[in-house]
């Protein structure tokens, strides 16, 4: 079972009474939909629609959630929930001494001594199980999960976009189940469902290949001359982007190359993705 420690990741806990009630009126995700025994993604929104958290949320028992989230951002995100929580019957609080794990393949069901084995439900076309626990796990495979997570189109903050920089459609929160279209309001909800309705999402996660290596996370993908967006995780001659897909489009159209650096770059949607490039490509003024 291939697996890997991701010490860079921390758990919230969200509980009591009001706890539900309280997560959907602020969190992008939608929590009716949510089963026990899965990890959803989701998102906590600027007022203007950007991403200023990201995670992934599960039901631990009857009133409590967990939230799994970049660890540099934790304090943060508890402190944000506390301005928000007002009245609201409910208990936030870091979790000390939980270790993250994740595994994949068809044999990553965790054993019986794990506390928790969610399956996360960004991956379409491989096994991916969340595990919570209060031991480490000795070895593991960090390449090996990046290789995963770029071969299924799966970007994440710090490694493939920067918080505060991002709306839910450009990380492909849209087609995760990461946002709740159906549900009620919750913080920034009139710009995402503006972005949705009207069809105006151009910046979207790519999956990058190339003959050689790939450059450095952080190389701009640029045509002739003209940026189309920014390598993220990068493993060998894959990687993930997050690109203006009307710009692409234009380029393929024109049979120009996309270059990373100086290394030309193939720009494809992740297979199980439903949006499309644009029919209308860019103009030049445009690009």
């Amino acid at each position: 079972m291939p697996f890997t420690q991701l010490n860079d990741r921390a758990l919230i806990s969200v509980s009591g009474p009001d706890a539900e009630h309280f997560l959907q009126n602020i969190l992008t995700t939608d929590l009716d939909a949510l089963k026990p025994g899965e990890a959803k993604p989701g998102a906590l929104l600027s007022p203007q629609g950007k991403i200023l958290f990201d995670f992934l949320i599960s039901r631990a028992g009857d009133n409590g959630f967990r939230l799994e989230c970049r660890a540099d951002t934790a304090d943060d995100l508890v402190r944000r929930l506390m301005l928000y929580r007002l009245r609201a019957k409910t208990e936030i609080a870091k979790q000390d001494q939980v270790v993250v794990t994740v595994a994949w393949g068809d044999d990553s069901t965790p054993s019986s001594s794990d506390s928790t084995a969610l399956a996360d439900t960004r991956f379409r076309d491989a096994a991916v199980r969340r595990i919570y626990s209060g031991g480490a796990k000795d070895g593991g495979d960090p390449d090996g999960w990046k290789v995963v997570r770029i071969a299924s189109g799966i970007a994440e903050s710090g490694a493939d976009y920067q918080l505060g920089d991002a709306f839910p459609h450009d990380v492909l929160l849209d087609e995760t189940g990461g946002v709740g279209f159906k549900k009620g309001c919750y913080i920034g909800q009139e710009v995402v469902s503006r972005m949705q309705h009207r069809g105006t999402a151009r910046r979207r996660v790519l999956i990058v290949s190339a003959d050689g290596p790939l450059p450095a996370s952080g190389t701009e993908l640029a045509v002739a001359g003209r940026p189309v967006g920014a390598l993220g995780s990068v493993s060998g001659r894959t990687g993930l982007a997050i690109a203006r897909i009307d710009r692409v489009k234009a380029a393929l159209h024109a049979g120009e190359a996309i270059l990373a650096g100086e290394v030309p770059v193939t720009l494809a949607i992740p297979a199980w993705a439903k949006f499309s490039f644009p029919e209308g490509a860019a103009s030049a003024e445009e690009a």
